[in-house]
């Protein structure tokens, strides 16, 4: 009988946030044949210069569809409020009935202890969330999971009170264009939003070619950092020749809140790239 393909499931804080940090390994799972699933916490009505929530909160859902099918994959947008999330009981037991529901191996999320108070948030609940999918009083109409899943942190750059620690590093030089074509469905964040926040809206192109290359180039200058910061990881992996000339990457730490993987369980749950093989 053949090995049953691994399910991931990704809970962040905001619609694009899943691509943003972790793309290429969500398009790894999907080439594979594998079921991805991408869940967006808030509603993400907060992150606009002009747009009234009323109206993100319509548009942002619609945006996530549209990235999912890029890939083929689920994207749900939850109804919290955007910039105001806090790692509630009420979000806890929502995604633990959310863990149980879809039963993942591998369960990406932000860290703790991010940047950003939803991130933040969302990492809190999911660690407050790990141990519990397992309890059969928590939760009484979903049936628990015999071991929670597998939960790795997505990347960030931050080091206090301690740096993200790389368990895995994936070279996704071959999938930035699949990451691009997701991020690119979010219109109203990648090519209004955050280009204001950046103080470059002025060069946002309208051609529709032209604004892919220029997300591109945006994006790609935005993550230069993570392949630098992870040098020697990414040269352990791919040797010093490809590993020391890998510019763009994603890196991913193993939360000790959950299931720890052994060595057979992590090459299942991080694949070696169907391009290398």
């Amino acid at each position: 009988m053949p090995e049953q393909l691994p399910r991931l499931l990704v809970l962040g804080a905001h619609p694009d946030d899943a691509e943003y940090y972790a793309g290429g390994l969500i398009s790894i799972y999907r080439e594979l044949g594998s079921e991805v699933k991408l869940v967006s916490v808030s509603n993400g009505a907060a992150g606009h210069h002009q747009r009234q929530p009323a109206e993100l909160a319509a548009i942002r859902p619609v945006e996530a569809a549209a990235a999912g099918r890029v890939i083929g994959a689920t994207y749900e947008v939850w109804e919290h409020p955007d910039g105001d999330l806090l790692p509630t009981l009420e979000i806890r037991r929502q995604i633990i009935r959310e863990i149980r529901t879809f039963a993942p191996d591998l369960l990406l999320t932000h860290r703790p202890n991010d940047y950003h108070p939803d991130h933040r948030a969302v990492g809190q609940a999911v660690q407050d969330a790990s141990y519990m999918v397992t309890v059969p009083n928590i939760e009484r109409d979903i049936r628990p999971l015999w071991k929670d899943p597998v939960i790795a942190y997505m990347v960030d750059l931050f080091t206090r009170p301690c740096p993200l620690r790389a368990d895995y590093v994936l070279d996704i030089t071959d999938r930035l264009d699949t990451i691009v074509a997701m991020l690119a469905c979010h219109v109203s964040q990648l090519f209004e939003w955050l280009p204001y926040e950046d103080g470059v809206l002025d060069q946002v192109p309208s051609g529709e070619a032209e604004r892919l290359a220029w997300l591109r180039e945006w994006y790609t200058g935005k993550i230069a950092a993570r392949a630098n910061r992870y040098r020697k990881e990414l040269i352990a992996k791919y040797g010093r020749e490809r590993g020391g000339q890998i510019c763009w990457a994603e890196v991913y730490e193993i939360s000790e809140y959950a299931t720890q993987p052994d060595e057979a369980t992590r090459r299942r749950l991080f694949p070696v790239e169907p391009s290398t093989r």
